[in-house]
């Protein structure tokens, strides 16, 4: 149990980490309001709350599905990075156009499209980089029963 909490709570925080950075980015270009959309509201406070929910799950999902293959920070780097495109086009070019009613902008690439590869980006660095500086030491503690 130690062993999966080492390795969970390194993902989860840097999730919520790389979460807010790109959640200032997505503040700055009015994005907040339509993730709010996703729980049926448009304040910028709900946007906060729904992203940080998500980025943090997501920072778990990379934990389970990449984090056995992180071994370093470069390892990190790469992973979390192809973790942030993988997640740009499920997420922002799939899902969220379906979860909003708005079939026609599936796959469609339009500025704010591109402003949200930039911050899927931003936060697969800063995840996978987190997470490969952390997760060895907390692996390391785990295993000698701190």
């Amino acid at each position: 149990m130690q062993a999966v909490m080492a390795r969970a709570v390194p993902g989860i925080v840097g999730g919520l980490i790389g979460g807010v950075a790109f959640g200032i980015l997505m503040q700055i270009e009015d994005m907040l309001p339509m993730v709010a959309m996703l729980i049926g509201q448009t304040s910028i406070v709900m946007g906060w709350a729904v992203h940080l929910v998500i980025s943090a799950g997501l920072g778990l999902g990379y934990v389970v599905i990449v984090g056995p293959m992180v071994k370093n920070v470069g390892t990190g780097l790469a992973t979390g990075l192809i973790w942030g495109v993988v997640w740009w086009m499920l997420g922002a070019l799939v899902l969220m156009p379906l979860f909003l009613g708005m079939n026609e902008m599936v796959f469609v690439i339009e500025t704010m499209q591109w402003k949200s590869l930039m911050g899927h980006l931003i936060y697969g660095l800063i995840l996978g980089v987190f997470f490969g500086t952390t997760a060895r030491k907390m692996l390391k503690r785990a295993a000698a029963g701190h």
